[in-house]
């Protein structure tokens, strides 16, 4: 496969089918990917390595997973200068709420974009991951027109009965 441009990273095995909608999406597209589960509470050590270690490794985004506390993101964030897509996970007592609200609430100097809670916010963040990477890859910029063609084609031959 070459260099992986996007990394995946999810909390714990019992986000995956939470972030298998990124990876589908950078697949979809292309994107050379991994998916990985990585810790910031139970693997801080292994998490920080991984994070100072990926862009020397070609890498280019971070797509960061996690419910209830969700500090993946901010952690991964806190160890490299990469774009970080937080997405939280619907998990927990509050359904991804407080995910929401911890990946969201980064302090300043540590930047975290945040998507929506679950699946539709890991389908957009491999999407944003897409389009970041569009910035210098002209296939991905076509790829993206294409796709959006494909949803406003979708809309247009809705039919309601």
């Amino acid at each position: 496969m070459g260099k992986v441009h996007v990394a995946i990273l999810m909390g714990s095995s019992s986000d995956a089918d939470v972030m298998r909608e990124a990876a589908n999406v950078l697949k979809e597209f292309g994107v050379s990917h991994e998916m990985k589960v990585l810790s910031a509470h139970r693997s801080p050590k292994e998490t920080a390595e991984y994070a100072e270690k990926f862009r020397k490794e070609g890498g280019k985004i971070f797509i960061c997973g996690a419910g209830v506390s969700a500090a993946l993101a901010g952690v991964v964030s806190a160890h490299t200068t990469l774009p970080v897509i937080g997405v939280p996970v619907d998990s927990g007592a509050l359904q991804g709420f407080d995910a929401l609200l911890s990946t969201v609430q980064m302090p300043p100097g540590v930047p975290v974009a945040a998507v929506a809670i679950g699946k539709p916010g890991a389908k957009n963040a491999g999407l944003l991951a897409v389009r970041i990477l569009s910035l210098s890859d002209e296939k991905l910029v076509k790829k993206l027109d294409d796709y959006r063609e494909e949803q406003r084609q979708k809309i247009l031959k809705t039919d309601i009965h």
